[in-house]
Formats: structure tokens, C-alpha cells, sequence
């Protein structure tokens, strides 16, 4: 993993403008296709090392989530969320920019700019 890296899914209407609003900053970092090349479960432990907020967050409890018949309240410690995601990338929320020891979900204007200033 290097230091400066956003997974994305370019179907994703968040990721392109999370890309978009880094790029705007004279940012570049690397882009991850997570669906066409999935994180280790290594990177994902260090993602999740990485984040401030709860585990849980990493996991998209989307459509697929429930079609899967999966329950949320499994997936709140380190391993099951790697496990999970490990089997099933797609559940991974996206997108996720990791940036100097820091990653955060970029779903929003304001989480962007917070992963900038660090």
C-alpha cells in the first residue's frame, strides 16, 4: 500500500466526486479499483487500523448485504469485518482515501478535506 491511495469504485457516484475534489486540490493519489483488485487482508487491517471511527463503518449494509442474509451485529470487531470483506469486497464502503496513516470513508465534501489537513 503506499502512502496516498483512494479505493473506488468508478460506478460509484461518491468516488468519482471524492476523486474529482482531490484532484481539484492538486491531489493524485493512487487509484484502487477495489472490485477489480481487491485489498489483502493485510491492507484491510491496516485500513481499519487507519480509521477513527467505529470498525462496523467499513461494511456497506446495502441490498447485497441483505440478500447475502447477513446481520450487522456480527460485524462489529476487526475480524469479522475482515473476514467479510475478504469474502465479499463489494461490501466494502467505499470511497476509502488512506493518507498519511490516516484513512477515512470519503462519502462526504467535509471527509475529504479533514483527510487533506492531516
Amino acid at each position: 500500500m503506499s502512502d496516498f491511495n483512494i479505493y473506488i469504485n468508478p460506478q460509484c457516484s461518491k468516488c468519482r466526486i471524492a476523486l474529482q475534489a482531490l484532484n481539484e486540490q492538486g491531489e493524485e493519489p493512487e487509484i484502487i479499483k477495489y472490485l477489480e483488485s481487491p485489498p489483502s487482508r493485510e491492507d484491510l487491517s491496516q485500513i481499519i487500523d487507519m480509521l477513527s471511527g467505529p470498525v462496523s463503518e467499513l461494511v456497506r449494509k446495502d441490498r447485497n448485504f441483505k440478500d447475502l442474509g447477513l446481520d450487522g451485529d456480527q460485524y462489529c470487531d476487526k475480524e469479522s469485518v475482515l473476514s467479510l470483506l475478504e469474502k465479499h469486497p463489494e461490501l466494502m464502503q467505499r470511497p476509502v482515501v488512506v493518507r498519511n496513516g490516516r484513512a477515512v470513508i470519503a462519502r462526504t465534501p467535509e471527509s475529504v478535506a479533514a483527510i487533506l489537513e492531516s
